[in-house]
Order: C-alpha cells, then sequence, then structure tokens
C-alpha cells in the first residue's frame, strides 16, 4: 500500500481548530499560512527535480543520438564496407587461386620429372657394373658390342630425358612467380585490416568520450531516475508504433523530437 504523505499534520491539525475555537483568528490564519507555504516549497522541490531528470535524460538521449549518427554517417567506414571489404575478398580470392596454380603446376612437373629421373637411374646402374667388366678387359666381343649399343641407346635417351627434365624444372621455377604478386595483393589486405581497425579504434574513442562526459550526469541524476521509474507504469512493446502520433519511427523523428525539446 502506497503512503500518502500529509499535507498537513495531526498537531498542526489540532492546533489550528484549538486557535480558531479559542478566537484568534489572526495566529491561526498564519498557522494556515505557513502550512500552505510549506507545502508549496516541497512541491516546488519535486518540481525541480522533474525538470533536472528531464534535462538530464534530454542530454544523454542527445549525446548517444549524435554519436550513433556519426558512427552510420561516418565516410570512410562506408566506403570500407561497401568498396574496400569486397575488394579485399576478391583479392585473397586471387592469392589463393594464384598459390592453388602454382602448387597444381609444381605437383605435375614432379610428377612428370620423377619417373624420367628413375629412367635414368635405372639405365646407369645397368650400363656402369659393365663398364666396370670393360675396364677390367673381362668382356667378351659380343659382350663389347652389346655394351656399345646399350651405351649409345643411354646417351640418346638421356640426351631428350635431360631436356625434358630442364623443361620442368623451368616449369617449376616460373611457378614461384606468383608470390611477388600475391605479395603485394597480401601487404593491401593487411593495410585494409590496418585501416578498418583504427577507424573502429576511433569510433570506440568517441563512444568512450560521450560516456565520460555524461558518467558525472548520469550518477547525479540516479536518485530522480529511481524516484521516477516508481511513479511510471510499464506499458511494454509499442503496438501500431507506425501509425500513432505518440510515437518516433525513425532516427529523423528522434533527431526532430530533440531539437523540439531544445537538446
Amino acid at each position: 500500500m502506497t503512503t500518502i504523505a500529509p499535507r498537513i499534520t495531526l498537531e498542526q491539525a489540532k492546533q489550528l481548530v484549538e486557535l480558531i475555537e479559542t478566537g484568534e483568528q489572526e495566529k491561526a490564519n498564519n498557522l494556515l499560512d505557513s502550512v500552505v507555504e510549506e507545502n508549496i516549497n516541497r512541491a516546488g522541490g519535486l518540481l525541480q527535480l522533474d525538470n533536472d531528470l528531464f534535462e538530464q535524460i534530454g542530454k544523454l538521449t542527445r549525446q548517444l543520438h549524435t554519436a550513433l549518427s556519426d558512427f552510420q554517417l561516418d565516410p570512410r567506414i562506408t566506403d570500407l564496407a561497401r568498396t574496400e571489404m569486397p575488394d579485399a575478398q576478391s583479392r585473397l580470392n586471387y592469392v589463393i587461386e594464384m598459390t592453388e596454380n602454382a602448387a597444381n603446376k609444381t605437383m605435375d612437373a614432379v610428377e612428370f620429372a620423377l619417373p624420367v629421373a628413375d629412367k635414368l637411374s635405372e639405365s646407369f646402374e645397368n650400363l656402369q657394373p659393365r663398364w666396370s667388366l670393360l675396364m677390367k678387359q673381362a668382356t667378351s666381343l659380343d659382350e663389347f658390342k652389346g655394351l656399345c649399343q646399350d651405351t649409345n641407346t643411354f646417351l640418346t635417351e638421356a640426351h631428350n630425358d635431360t631436356n625434358q627434365l630442364h623443361g620442368k624444372l623451368t616449369d617449376v621455377l616460373m611457378a614461384q612467380d606468383f608470390q611477388d604478386l600475391t605479395g603485394q595483393v597480401i601487404r593491401r589486405v593487411i593495410q585494409l585490416v590496418q585501416e578498418v581497425e583504427d577507424s573502429l579504434i576511433h569510433m570506440l574513442k568517441v563512444f568512450g568520450e560521450n560516456m565520460e562526459n555524461t558518467a558525472v550526469a548520469e550518477e547525479s541524476s540516479t536518485v530522480a531516475e529511481n524516484k521516477a521509474a516508481k511513479a511510471v507504469e510499464a506499458e511494454g512493446p509499442v503496438m501500431d508504433a507506425e501509425n500513432r502520433e505518440d510515437v518516433v519511427n525513425d532516427q529523423d523523428d528522434v533527431d526532430d523530437l530533440l531539437s523540439s525539446l531544445g537538446f
């Protein structure tokens, strides 16, 4: 049950009746005037408290609205979101594509070169013991003729195989030229990330300054807000807001409302 503060105390009422009964009208009038003045002063204090609370809430609302508007209208944030971010995504996709292409070329070249190198090694291992016997003069005429024929075949095939290996190694080398281009792209993306970070830090500083500027005001209005909160009945969510004149619908309405209230 809510306690109602009396506008006149029991003692004052008794004293007023006693003065009237004894015919002391002037004192009765003075007592009544003092009671009325006391009530007027109390009402004035409450009115001033409500005015202070209203002013503090208005200032806080204006500062928050301005900060949000600055954040939304920051051209650098808009440019980053609309152009730089998609461009960064394309750049990173380009790096991935170039790296993948280089890896595929390198793997293809290695897969081709390994059998060629194995073939050369096998041919060498086949000829080397026979040449050792020839150097020891332990080779027959037929073996010598066969060795000469196999050596000629080996030299012919080795020439072709080494040319192929040279070409594939060149392909591997050329595939690595992507690193210069992708390095530049990655550095640009890193720069973009730094710009985004700087912009976000700037916005955090803006909000931080607003919070610091309003911290004292918030603290001084806490008591008044608590008092006002007890007197306000919660309505819940606004229904049919777009058709109600007492409800703001967008940022422009908020700005107009704050301006009309002097904030």
